[in-house]
């Protein structure tokens, strides 16, 4: 197959698989394996990672979304943590890492489009997330509250008042304490619990100007 012909059949795609790869061109498993690692070292396909593949910002029709990259690239997943935070504003910081939660095992990668990191979260905690409008795709990402309270339980630690500042929080009003409340108590984990009681006592203190980031 010619790569112009690949184009024409899969050029409106940001990203695609070898299973439906094979399957569109009725090629074989192994031929079109190889015909797309030719492609992927000439420069005219980007390897995701194994079996994933996309079109360079440069090619195809399709336009390339790292969120919505992140989404498929390992799934079922949805962003959360750091790079939702950042989405929201509530950390300053511009987070690079595309940084999502996952009921599968941990894992991580790093590409040409960016890098992904995947934590493992029980399947009970696996909700609180909403597809969200990013250009011409919707990306799956936690809400406010279920990306901080995501942070909260995947990294180890007590969340006590210093740790709280240590972090920059900002644009607190983004947080529905109710919602916060009731999605820690789906957890079932008493640390996120007594974050939760901190979080409100730092919200207050924030918000009487006693708190100085």
């Amino acid at each position: 197959m010619k790569f112009n012909e690949f184009v024409k059949m899969l050029g409106n795609e940001s990203y695609f698989d070898l299973a439906t790869v094979t399957q569109l061109t009725g090629e074989c498993r192994s031929n079109m394996l190889m015909q797309l690692h030719r492609w992927c070292k000439e420069g005219q396909l980007l390897a995701l990672r194994r079996g994933v593949y996309a079109f360079p910002r440069t090619g195809g029709r399709g336009e390339l979304n790292p969120a919505e990259i992140a989404n498929k690239l390992y799934s079922p997943s949805y962003i959360s943590t750091y790079w939702a935070l950042g989405y929201y504003g509530v950390i300053p910081e511009k987070v690079v890492t595309y940084t999502s939660v996952t009921s599968r095992c941990t894992r991580s990668f790093t590409n040409t489009v960016g890098v992904f990191t995947y934590r493992a979260l029980k399947s009970a905690g696996f909700f609180g997330y909403t597809p969200v409008r990013m250009g011409n795709t919707n990306v799956l990402m936690a809400e406010p509250e279920k990306a901080l309270l995501d942070l909260w339980y995947l990294e180890d630690g007590l969340w006590d008042e210093q740790r709280m500042e240590s972090m920059r929080f900002q644009n607190l009003d983004v947080m529905d304490g109710e919602k916060l409340q009731r999605y820690a108590e789906r957890f079932q984990a008493p640390r996120l619990l007594k974050a939760v009681q901190v979080w409100e006592h730092f919200v207050r203190l924030q918000t009487e100007g006693m708190v100085e980031l």
